[in-house]
């Protein structure tokens, strides 16, 4: 008689329900696998996941009452998702709230160590579940490491409603993961959570007494749960286990307290608080000491301030931002790569994030600093600002307005303009604003010079000319 398919488990089908109830519920008190019945406490973070929607803190956007996710629970109508977002937002625990909403069995694989082989394994199991009208929840973690025919083979089953499949990964799914399946998956963008949100679960954390530290006396200090949130810039996993760390390593005072203090924060997430806020004037001196030590050439110092913004939890996309401002307004076109590799910086720290993207921003941060400098664009502009906010208003003239419009040529739009390309040295003397203004005054700095040189030739030529217009006239 042929046994029963085992699952990755070690369990059959039928016993399948209770070890996959057992991954996705409350694991405080549970034993070692296989082991001796010794008692396996797993970490903070695992032991809080939250069990059901009130319980689950962020991503408001899409899981607060009324909002997208909350109504396919509600309504039980959710086939499959994408989840993608920075680590320690949620994506796991809303994955295993998912099954315990829709009462569905769990079962969760790693694309890093997983393959094609365990996936079919899961899959049949989770058919046997369906003929007995039993729903399963597939959670992929990193699901972006299946290659292409890995996530193929996820295609029938999804699309049949064999599982409900639940795919986590960092990145941006429109570039990692297979039209087809984000076709049939509904994607959900997980933001990082907010300082509130994550001391609301580091102070659920303290005062739970069956899953959490509530049982233990805690002194726990604001400064030192607000460090360890900065730190940790949103990502909860890493927070709740920097506290528990923090107090199962500290011996209790005189009174039978565990005191988790600011130095005892910095110990537990090995990071010393940096003198930086978001919130204060500290926040603006370091930025502006940032910008005028690019611009000043002063490369180590920009690092320094780069270093001190990144290190106090500045947002790197406003330090991005910052950059390629600076790279337009003091290099400009002196060295015009500049703006280039800023801009790159900038997408740099949205594809790949932090702490990879410190990188980028380093190099454009020096390559900026050591690049010759020039305002000349920056200048120029607030010039012709200046002129046109004070009422200096000069029509369009006839030659260049729009002629591709039924009925513009009758009015005489476009009516003599000259082309330049049609000329030699891709050039014609012809008039572009009604009256002479001087807006762009090149350097002689880096690649600046060489505009420079062109444009005093051609600003000659067409005095030159008009010149000579001007003397054919009075000579009439």
């Amino acid at each position: 008689m042929e046994s029963e398919p085992q699952d990755l488990f070690g369990d059959t089908p039928e016993d399948a329900s209770s070890k996959d109830t057992a991954s996705s519920g409350d694991a405080t008190n549970g034993q070692v696998p296989g082991g001796d019945g010794a008692s396996f406490r797993p970490p903070l973070a695992a032991r809080m996941r939250p069990r059901n929607l009130d319980e689950f803190v962020g991503q408001e956007h899409f899981c607060a009452p009324g909002k997208l996710l909350w109504r396919l629970l509600k309504a039980g109508n959710l086939s499959s998702a994408v989840f993608y977002g920075p680590p320690g937002c949620g994506k796991t625990s809303l994955a295993q709230v998912i099954a315990n909403t829709l009462q569905a069995e769990f079962h969760s694989l790693n694309a890093v160590s997983s393959n094609v082989r365990e996936l079919r394994v899961v899959l049949d199991i989770a058919k046997r579940r369906a003929s007995r009208k039993r729903r399963t929840v597939l959670f992929i973690d990193e699901i972006h490491r299946f290659n292409r025919a890995q996530q193929d083979v996820l295609l029938p089953d999804v699309e049949q409603g064999i599982v409900i499949l639940v795919g986590a990964t960092v990145h941006n799914p429109f570039f990692t993961i297979n039209s087809p399946l984000l076709s049939r998956s509904q994607i959900f963008e997980f933001r990082a959570l907010r300082p509130e949100h994550v001391m609301t679960l580091l102070r659920r954390a303290l005062a739970d007494r069956e899953r959490g530290l509530g049982d233990i006396n805690i002194d726990a200090r604001d400064d030192a749960l607000a460090h360890i949130i900065e730190v940790c810039d949103g990502d909860a996993r890493r927070c709740l286990n920097a506290l528990e760390v923090g107090v199962m390593s500290s011996a209790p005072d005189a009174a039978g307290r565990i005191v988790f203090d600011l130095a005892c924060a910095e110990e537990s997430i090995q990071r010393k608080a940096v003198r930086y806020d978001r919130a204060d004037d500290m926040h603006y001196d370091v930025a502006s000491a940032f910008i005028k030590s690019m611009r000043g050439s002063d490369p180590d110092a920009a690092l320094y301030w780069l270093a001190k913004m990144l290190e106090g939890g500045e947002d790197p996309r406003f330090i991005a931002r910052r950059i390629v401002i600076c790279a337009s307004e003091d290099v400009g076109n002196a060295a015009p790569n500049a703006l280039v590799l800023a801009v790159a910086a900038l997408n740099s720290v949205e594809f790949v994030g932090m702490p990879e993207a410190r990188i980028p921003l380093a190099q454009a941060v020096t390559y900026i600093a050591c690049s010759p400098k020039s305002n000349a664009a920056y200048l120029g502009v607030e010039k012709a600002l200046e002129d046109v906010r004070a009422g200096h208003e000069m029509p369009v003239p006839e030659h260049l307005r729009d002629a591709n419009y039924p009925g513009s040529k009758r009015l005489g739009h476009g009516e003599g303009y000259k082309y330049a390309h049609d000329f030699g040295d891709h050039w014609v003397d012809q008039d572009y604003i009604p009256e002479e203004r001087l807006y762009y005054e090149p350097t002689e700095y880096g690649h600046e010079r060489e505009l420079k040189r062109r444009l005093d030739e051609i600003r000659a030529r067409r005095r030159a000319a008009r010149e000579a217009r001007e003397r054919k006239e009075g000579d009439k």
